[in-house]
């Protein structure tokens, strides 16, 4: 026997270590272990720490176990659980123990269970309880009892497979005993043939001996008290037939159901099923237990189990009374539906079509395979109508996915919920994670503008911006390229700002069109797939004033007879833009020089107007030098001016008129201005002064010499001699300064003829401020003559 212990010993430690770090699942162990007996070995790897080894808590609650121990063996920590001193495994009354054990090894924390299945062990019968103690197993039965009936039964695990022999060894001798008691195998105790009346309140005791296998046995005592008859049984339950439905997961020790009878110290018992494995009573309280796992896929006919009970009184026996239950274990499912994939994953372009089919689902029931499982789709993000749909147990496309919007379905979160049909209905989540793509659809945009610049714009100036949009998401993926422009302006590849980049003339080109290409990137899941659009931009140069009208002649000098009352045009003043000669619109306005307001301006026409003079009517001649003001007067900004001059004699008309003739002199643009006047005085009598010289001639020629000659002198002193030529600036000023100008003083009259080397001296060719006095003055660079204004 010994050696048998020692040889299922090592080959249960053989077949128990485990692998590092694993918690072991299960283990069986005879019912015929006893105290200290080694449960299970494993092994852990723990090198950095001291690991512990626990036992958190036994299913249902004994003392059965000890506190697992951890030992190093060889660099491996080795665990052992062992029973306990007063481990007293039957296999009859809890077949099955869970231990949740708890292994540390610093942060690191394992739990896991171990499940201890006890199995009845057919060579192995013993005398237990109070049979097999000195003051052995009292029996109380009433004296009525029938003859022959069953008064105990002997429960000895085993005892019905092993063909135990029982006999009574104690001596019966009457006239004590009425008649001799009889156990036979099945550890039935009955009472004698003769019955027991009258043997009221006598105790017989009875010394059992059970005998099996090869020079097995072992003793007991059972004790019989005999009651006196009751007058009538007391002890009733409250309901004949009681129907019990629990769960097949119940844990063995789960409370069934409690009984309860009427009497006086009552207790109670199993009477059938004998030996009842998957049910126990408690004696005293009448509670009914399980005391194994009710699993009803291994263990088919423990679906419905007849259980009968009887409770009776502990100081009368026979008042008893029976009660029939019927426990019916219903079917659980433990475990939800099991999927794969368990994370269904799937990654589509954004124009998949409506009804493509991105993954399908394989689901089964562990409780009950081949039945039939209900799918349902639960859409997370992005809110609004599903993309996606379940048919059956295939996910596919439910919508069209456009992509084109921001955070619209560039992921979309699902779960598949799987239901099974048993009760309770369990369920499980498979998350979904679909990942659309992008797809560069459609191809940019751009949309044609028209831009204004000033020609006189500096470069870098920015004109504007071309504005592509894409339909495709992000939309500001766009890069702008350009071609024409001759290099004059360029595009900003990001920005698509248009910025000058040379010097612009609206006299050369007045227009530039551009063509600006638009290309997409990053829209699509290949970096390398573009679609490009393009837009024509048409750039406006605008005219800005930058050349000075120029008056042909700038300076003009004439010689005008006036008469009385009469206006007439002196000159017309012509000018141009050489460089812009479109541009014919000027405005012209005397600016200086215009004494007595006696010139007018009607549009480019100098006009001398006699109306405005009053009495006395001058008899002198008199030189006015205008400035006259010419003004650019077109759209275009700023407006430029320049000033021409216009020197005008004016010579009265008189009764004697001195014939005049008058040569207009022009000075170029382009020369210093340069005035000769010749001027020729003659004479003409009346025709009878004629007659009477002629006459007196003829009489008085040596008279007439001296008298002509002194003639000739007076006259010479009488008649007007034209005034010296002034010589006029020439202003030309871009500025044009508004105002009149009053410095411009009237030349002298002239009282002889002079060369041209002195109109040269008159020329003033600069203008300057005295120091001292502040008046400015026109100077002549040549001679230092000056002119105060």
């Amino acid at each position: 026997m010994k050696d048998t212990m020692v040889l299922r010993t090592l080959v249960l430690l053989a077949l128990v270590v485990s692998d590092l770090n694993c918690l072991p699942g299960a283990i069986n162990v005879f019912d015929s272990q006893g105290p200290g007996t080694v449960l299970q070995f494993f092994s852990f790897n723990c090198s950095s720490h001291t690991p512990t080894l626990k036992l958190l808590r036994v299913q249902p609650h004994t003392t059965f176990f000890n506190p697992p121990s951890l030992t190093r063996w060889q660099g491996i920590y080795v665990g052992k659980v062992t029973l306990s001193s007063s481990a007293r495994l039957d296999a009859l009354a809890v077949n099955h123990y869970e231990l949740q054990l708890q292994f540390t090894c610093g942060n690191y924390v394992m739990e896991g269970p171990l499940s201890v299945d006890v199995q009845w062990d057919a060579g192995h019968i013993q005398c237990a309880g109070r049979f097999a103690s000195p003051a052995g197993e009292i029996i109380q039965v009433p004296e009525t009892v029938t003859p022959g009936a069953r008064l105990y039964t002997l429960l000895l695990p085993g005892l019905e497979l092993q063909g135990a022999q029982m006999s009574i060894t104690s001596a019966q001798d009457p006239p004590y005993f009425p008649g001799p008691f009889s156990i036979n195998g099945q550890g039935w105790l009955q009472a004698p043939p003769q019955g027991l009346k009258g043997q009221a309140r006598k105790v017989f005791r009875l010394q059992i001996l059970v005998t099996f296998g090869q020079n097995q046995s072992c003793e007991g005592m059972l004790i019989v008290k005999v009651l006196p008859a009751p007058s009538s049984s007391q002890v009733s339950f409250q309901e004949q037939e009681q129907n019990i439905t629990i769960p097949e997961d119940a844990v063995p020790g789960t409370k069934v159901v409690q009984v309860q009878a009427r009497g006086f110290d009552v207790r109670y018992e199993i009477l059938s099923p004998v030996p009842c494995r998957l049910f126990s009573i408690g004696r005293a309280d009448g509670v009914i237990r399980t005391t194994a796992p009710l699993e009803l896929a291994p263990a088919a006919g423990s679906a419905v189990t007849a259980l009968q009970v009887k409770a009776f009184e502990r100081l009368r026996p026979w008042a008893s009374v029976e009660l029939g239950l019927t426990v019916t274990v219903r079917r659980v499912h433990r475990w939800p539906p099991r999927c794969v994939p368990a994370l269904l994953m799937a990654q589509i372009p954004e124009t998949a079509p409506v009804g493509t089919v991105l993954r399908s689902l394989t689901c089964l029931d562990p409780d009950s395979p081949g039945s039939t499982l209900d799918y349902q789709l639960r859409v997370h993000s992005p809110p609004g109508p599903a993309s996606l749909c379940l048919n059956d147990r295939f996910l596919e496309v439910n919508a069209t996915l456009d992509c084109d919007t921001r955070g619209d379905c560039f992921q979309q979160t699902a779960s598949i919920l799987v239901f099974d049909g048993g009760q309770p209905r369990m369920t499980t989540e498979v998350p979904v994670l679909v990942m659309v793509t992008p797809v560069n659809e459609f191809s940019p945009d751009c949309v044609p503008r028209t831009f204004r610049v000033r020609e006189d714009a500096g470069p870098g100036t920015l004109l504007g911006s071309v504005v592509g949009t894409d339909m495709d998401y992000p939309h500001d993926c766009i890069e702008y390229y350009t071609s024409g422009g001759a290099g004059t302006f360029a595009v900003d590849r990001l920005s698509g700002e248009v910025h000058l980049l040379g010097p612009l003339d609206y006299e050369q080109q007045r227009l530039y069109r551009l063509t600006v290409l638009v290309i997409d990137h990053s829209q699509d899941q290949d970096p390398t797939r573009h679609l490009s659009g393009s837009c024509t931009i048409t750039i406006e140069v605008e005219d800005v004033n930058d050349h000075l009208p120029e008056c042909e002649p700038p300076f003009q000098e004439l010689t005008v007879h006036t008469s009385l009352g009469r206006s007439m045009e002196v000159t017309k003043v012509s000018c141009r833009v050489p460089q812009e000669p479109q541009r014919l619109a000027f405005s012209y306005g005397i600016i200086g020089g215009n004494s007595q307001s006696r010139f007018s301006l009607q549009g480019a026409v100098l006009v001398h107007n006699d109306l405005m003079l009053g009495p006395p009517w001058p008899e002198q001649p008199q030189t006015y030098e205008l400035l006259i003001r010419v003004v650019d007067a077109g759209p275009s900004t700023p407006h430029l001016s320049t000033t021409a001059t216009v020197v005008v004699h004016l010579v009265p008309w008189r009764a004697s008129t001195v014939a005049t003739s008058t040569h207009r002199t022009t000075v170029p643009s382009v020369m210093t201005p340069l005035l000769v006047t010749d001027t020729e005085a003659f004479w003409q009598p009346e025709p009878w002064f004629v007659v009477v010289l002629t006459v007196t001639s003829a009489l008085l020629l040596l008279a007439l010499g001296w008298l002509l000659s002194w003639l000739l002198r007076g006259l010479a002193q009488v008649l007007p001699a034209p005034s010296k030529p002034a010589q006029a600036l020439l202003l030309n000023s871009i500025q044009g300064t508004e105002g009149s100008i009053e410095g411009f003083m009237e030349a002298p009259r002239a009282e002889t003829p002079q060369a041209p080397s002195s109109i040269m001296n008159l020329h003033f060719d600069g203008s300057a401020q005295d120091s001292r006095t502040g008046r400015e003055y026109l100077f002549n660079t040549r001679t230092g003559a000056r002119r105060w204004l």
